[in-house]
């Protein structure tokens, strides 16, 4: 099989895509699968062409790339794929389109953002009508729509968009796990042994719901509880929720690699307030480091989330019901205990090498 992917975000920028993408290509070299990557930045990795770009102004960590159809055609026209994937809907993502219908070459696409749905978090609502009816028009030329979720498959189906099949994402749990653990990075964050330390990783954006989170807090300060909500991320609402000065919340920027494992290992609990993920990857990250989740029961995240087995669901948007479950975790350290394990058994049955080799499975059948 040789593959042609396209992407419009790809590493360094700190998302899931581009983890996938990551994912994807390793299964490919140690398969010996053939690929061509389509993707914005400046590497200079093997079988990867990448074109420079600009920032898109609501996310600044995507590249918004026109590289010219010429170049891209006579690249493709010198791999000679067998079917083309398209990870993202835009600016790459439909010149792969565009060559996959010149070239009459069987497409898939994964629908990874809901893109559509920020539009309401960033006041541009009016948008979503003309957003959803150009995905329907992307994605029904596609013969397989992979969806991460269940609920994402269910928002497509709404939409009119066909041709669904369900691939959730994995976990690498030798990455993210409990032996990680430092008691010295917890008490250079801890005032005390006996403080809790909350743990949110992801974008510090609007589309995070990441005020509700700070409500909380703020609730949790009024019950005098001893502990210190660590912000793992960047992105445009971090000055305005920085400004905020809420006691016992630290901003650390982006981390990553074993910085970013041994914090999740330390923690004691994620919280995350998001509605609108397509899948989470952060949450099953930190159930694979053996946090119990403390979450919106929304979107992509009701995939992993089990109230009562791996973590506690609050309403979404409702910053007095997370406040009341975080606290509840804190202060019950046999149940925080209890669903630190359901929370490992959960992450333990998402391998990488399973969902991939099933992917991969789909692609070969359809050619």
């Amino acid at each position: 099989m040789r593959i042609a992917v396209f992407s419009d975000t790809y590493y360094p920028q700190v998302n899931g895509v581009s983890v996938i993408l990551g994912k994807m290509k390793d299964y490919m070299q140690r398969h010996n699968i053939e690929y061509l990557y389509f993707v914005p930045g400046d590497t200079a990795e093997p079988g990867v062409f990448a074109f420079g770009g600009t920032k898109f102004p609501l996310y600044p960590e995507l590249l918004i790339t026109m590289p010219s159809y010429h170049k891209i055609a006579s690249l493709m026209d010198q791999f000679r794929p067998d079917i083309v994937h398209l990870a993202t809907e835009f600016s790459l993502g439909w010149q792969g389109m565009k060559y996959a219908l010149r070239h009459d070459l069987p497409v898939t696409s994964t629908y990874h953002t809901n893109f559509v749905q920020y539009l309401r978090y960033y006041k541009l609502p009016f948008l979503e009508k003309p957003g959803w009816r150009y995905l329907r028009w992307f994605h029904r030329r596609c013969q397989i729509n992979f969806t991460p979720s269940i609920s994402t498959l269910r928002l497509l189906e709404q939409h009119g968009i066909p041709n669904l099949r369900h691939c959730p994402h994995g976990i690498d749990s030798e990455l993210f796990n409990p032996l990680y653990r430092s008691e010295k990075l917890r008490s250079g964050y801890l005032d005390s042994p006996e403080g809790i330390l909350l743990l949110y990783v992801g974008r510090i954006a609007p589309e995070k719901d990441l005020e509700v989170l700070l409500k909380a807090a703020a609730l949790l300060n009024q019950h005098g509880l001893q502990y210190k909500l660590l912000m793992v991320g960047d992105g445009p609402s971090r000055r305005k929720l920085e400004n905020l000065n809420i006691d016992n919340v630290l901003f650390l920027g982006y981390k990553h690699g074993q910085e970013l494992y041994d914090l999740y290992a330390s923690a004691d609990i994620f919280v995350f307030p998001s509605v609108t993920e397509t899948f989470g990857n952060v949450v099953l990250e930190a159930m694979a480091s053996g946090l119990p989740v403390v979450a919106a029961l929304a979107g992509g995240v009701e995939d992993n989330l089990l109230p009562g087995k791996n973590g506690l669901a609050f309403k979404p948007g409702e910053a007095f019901d997370m406040a009341q479950k975080i606290e509840k975790l804190m202060t019950d350290k046999e149940l925080r205990l209890t669903l630190s394990k359901g929370a490992l058994e959960h992450a333990r049955s998402r391998s990488w090498d399973g969902i991939l080799a099933d992917f991969f499975a789909s692609l070969s059948e359809l050619l």
